[in-house]
């Protein structure tokens, strides 16, 4: 029996992808809302009157403390005749009902690769320009590259280190002028994708009048108890200045924020929190880099183990890479990173390692379950003490 290759509705897809987001959106913040019957929920735009006073839609309301959470919005860069064509952010893509045939993607970061091979796979051509020179660049040179090697035998196309000098619309497509090392490049595809970073919500806020001091870029400044410039007030979430924008994070700073508002001490330490590329194989990673372990301190122990040595990536016919770092003075893990499928749903392991400040032979120490993906931390560890690929499996 001859399977005929299966085709997929993209509009029903998306319209089944909107619904799922209302439902959360519904199940899990407006009825957890509602639940509360202390809480008041009122829509609509606040800005400071003074230190603890805030005004919204013309009323005026008094607080001991204020928590600031007002998010961020997608950063739009300013490429001469941008603004004349329709182009998408990370925010209206989810309206979108036909699968663009060519779609140009701004930014080769966590946002842009995600959405970029989600439509690959669909089957639209995807073309990636970033500014630096290897895509996610806040992640270890040799995962992005090997990511960017995947992505590429899929059929993404990249151009590093470029810049758009000008976009144009003719006949119904969108003409990106690219400039290279190579020379200028015409583009011209159907969409453009902006994933360029995110812009505070704080310009309207006037932060001035509550003494609240904020970055050039306007997000707001914060200390490990989520304090801002003014005692009294808190920040929390993407409205934040800080490296990482996650919402499990958000959250993590709110309850912080809360419980210094009630005089429970609590600190956030952003050393410790994970953070992931949910691409294809995932990327997944959390503390030091070794440039930045060095930078600081002087000198690290670092080591990479393959997939290939992993028995259950093996089953699976999966491929990619796990890096440790770690403190040569004591063996203490303060960077795990890690190129491989499913690599969200074992990071946690370099998290609480670096939390609890365990050692590489902790690990070494500890047994892991085989055949499993999570084991390559066991066999990355164990490599700083011998050759794997000499090892019998569940060695110690």
């Amino acid at each position: 029996m001859i399977l005929e290759k299966a085709k997929v509705d993209f509009k029903e897809v998306m319209e089944g992808l909107r619904n799922f987001v209302l439902n959360l959106r519904k199940n899990k913040y407006e009825d957890v809302l509602k639940a509360y019957p202390n809480i008041e929920y009122i829509e609509g735009k606040a800005k400071f009157s003074s230190n603890n006073e805030i005004e919204v839609n013309g009323k005026h309301f008094n607080a001991e403390n204020i928590i600031i959470a007002t998010g961020s919005r997608p950063s739009i860069p300013n490429i001469e005749g941008l603004e004349k064509v329709n182009y998408l952010t990370s925010n209206n893509v989810w309206e979108i009902s036909s699968l663009p045939s060519r779609i140009a993607i701004i930014g080769g970061g966590a946002i842009g690769l995600e959405i970029g091979q989600a439509l690959q796979h669909f089957g639209s051509q995807v073309f990636v320009i970033e500014a630096m020179d290897r895509i996610v660049p806040q992640a270890e040179p040799e995962l992005s590259k090997y990511l960017m090697n995947v992505l590429e035998e899929e059929g993404m196309k990249f151009y590093l280190k470029a810049r758009i000098s000008k976009i144009e619309e003719r006949s119904g497509s969108k003409i990106l002028e690219v400039l290279t090392a190579k020379g200028k490049e015409l583009l011209e595809v159907d969409e453009i994708l902006v994933a360029t970073g995110r812009n505070p919500n704080t310009e309207e806020l006037r932060l001035d009048k509550a003494n609240v001091i904020a970055d050039k870029r306007g997000f707001i400044i914060t200390n490990e108890m989520m304090q801002t410039s003014n005692p009294k007030i808190y920040a929390a979430g993407d409205c934040v200045s800080k490296r990482l924008m996650l919402e499990t994070l958000a959250a993590r700073e709110g309850v912080v924020a809360v419980n210094n508002i009630f005089g429970i001490k609590s600190t956030i330490d952003y050393n410790h929190v994970p953070w992931v590329v949910f691409t294809n194989p995932q990327l997944a990673s959390v503390g030091y880099l070794e440039q930045e372990f060095v930078n600081n301190f002087g000198s690290c122990i670092c080591n990479i183990v393959r997939f290939k040595d992993v028995p259950k990536a093996l089953i699976m016919n999966e491929e990619g890479l796990i890096k440790i770092v770690a403190d040569p003075n004591n063996g203490r893990i303060v960077g795990l990173h890690v190129l491989g499928p499913m690599a969200s749903e074992y990071i946690i392991e370099g998290v609480l390692a670096i939390k609890l400040g365990l050692t590489i032979n902790d690990i070494i120490d500890t047994v892991h379950v085989f055949p499993t993906l999570s084991e390559s931390i066991k066999l990355a560890a164990q490599s700083f003490i011998r050759n794997i690929s000499m090892m019998s499996c569940c060695v110690e």
